[in-house]
């Protein structure tokens, strides 16, 4: 598999090399050189075969012979232990369950396939590998999960102070072993910001091998391919030419995804991008102009950001497809809507959270009569339980499991910085050394 810097196309990789790499010169994000077409035939056997194996059948068609089939079926067994059900809602719309995995959250299958494939790759360095990410909730706990007790990697995380909820911050930040966590006194922009500084520091650079679990590492975006056909193969062959997803977007990698997906020949009629009052992406879609600005707290944190990283590698696809960008449906949803959506969804029997209801009003607000509607459901509502309480006016019966219930118990291992790339700098230095 050979990929692209979309910055500086004249950087070209393998897979392996993207992997181990993360970004490319000038913060470039790395994007196939070629795309795989399946026909409808051979869309329709993936559709027929199993989760495991219709993964495996897709990931080795990107990659190609660096691994081979039998490393990346391991892989795939290893991070992709858990169920996806599809559950239908009413007559014409079903949420695709992403939060079955050990942290409740969609970023599971990313991280946890990259690690596998980290390990499988057998790399060789002089200087440690460190695992440098931001996150705006849940991939931290995703990436210290899948990664923690990993030998010869370190994983450093970094979060906005005290715009994460309590559960999320648990989840990742008791671990310590081979996982740092360092709590930014900003917000995820920040994080954002400072990560992609240290991967341009030289010093950094020199003594470390630094790469990214963020959805900008390639490993992870090709895992949530794999998804997307699953949601369809649980659908009646009826459904399958009339169908709409709608994706709640933070950084765009999930979407970034199923466009890719759909690029492979998956039947999706159309996605949605829904965002939150961080509406850099729809105000660029309806005007125009990308124009960033300061990141607003909302119900569904996970998805305040406002310079999402991904949007390259979706500008990118549409360029190749000769296709405008504007074919993209979108919308922003505010908390008040937020709020009332969880409560709608909750009249029809169902248990929801902030970040699957933006996606769920939009989707509903732009469905047609004659189409089919798919929601992702991107954490597991026991995430959010004192807030979707809150909307409800009763308390819920959700219980952790145990594992994370005993989690809620232990110290919060995390060093403190304000946003300043000296500042992190000089830890990440002192926590390797």
């Amino acid at each position: 598999m050979k990929l692209y810097n979309i910055k500086q196309p004249s950087e070209q990789v393998t897979f392996t090399q993207a992997l181990l790499q993360g970004l490319g010169k000038n913060q470039g994000l790395f994007f196939p050189k070629d795309l795989p077409k399946f026909s409808i035939f051979e869309i329709n056997s993936l559709l027929e075969m199993s989760f495991i194996e219709r993964s495996t059948h897709i990931l080795s068609t990107y990659i190609g012979s660096e691994l081979s089939k039998n490393s990346i079926l391991t892989c795939v067994k290893n991070a992709f232990n858990f169920p996806v059900p599809l559950v239908c809602i009413n007559n014409n719309v079903a949420i695709l369950e992403l939060f079955h995995g050990p942290t409740l959250a969609f970023k599971d299958f990313g991280s946890r396939l990259m690690a596998q494939m980290l390990n499988q790759t057998n790399h060789c360095s002089d200087k440690p590998m460190v695992i440098l990410t931001a996150t705006s909730g849940d991939t931290g706990a995703a990436v210290a999960h899948a990664f923690f007790n990993l030998s010869n990697i370190h994983v450093i995380i970094l979060y906005p102070r005290g715009k994460i909820s309590a559960l999320q911050e648990k989840l990742f930040c008791t671990l310590g072993g081979n996982i740092s966590t360092i709590s930014v006194n900003g917000d995820f922009d920040s994080c954002q910001r400072l990560v992609k500084k240290a991967f341009d520091d030289s010093v950094l650079r020199q003594k470390l091998n630094l790469n990214s679990a963020n959805s900008i590492n390639i490993g992870r975006l090709l895992a949530q391919i794999c998804y997307y056909f699953e949601g369809v193969s649980q659908l009646p062959h009826q459904m399958r030419n009339k169908l709409v997803i709608a994706v709640p977007s933070g950084n765009f990698g999930n979407l970034t995804a199923g466009l890719l997906a759909q690029s492979c020949g998956l039947p999706v009629k159309k996605f949605i991008a829904a965002t939150n009052i961080n509406d850099t992406v729809p105000r660029f879609l309806e005007f125009g102009y990308w124009e960033p600005r300061p990141t607003l707290s909302t119900f569904s944190n996970a998805m305040d950001v406002s310079s999402p990283n991904n949007w390259s590698r979706i500008e990118e696809l549409f360029r190749r497809e000769n296709k405008s960008i504007k074919e993209l449906e979108y919308g922003c949803v505010n908390d008040f809507l937020t709020e009332k959506t969880v409560q709608e969804i909750a009249d029809l029997g169902y248990l929801s959270e902030p970040h699957t209801a933006v996606a769920y009003r939009l989707l509903c607000d732009k469905l047609h009569s004659d189409e089919f509607g798919i929601c992702l459901g991107t954490a597991h509502p026991v995430k959010f339980k004192e807030l979707v309480e809150d909307f409800l006016k009763k308390k819920i019966q959700l219980i952790l499991p145990i594992v994370l219930k005993e989690r809620m118990k232990l110290p919060v291992l995390s060093f403190k910085i304000p946003k300043c790339f000296s500042s992190l700098r000089n830890l990440i230095l002192s926590i390797m050394s």
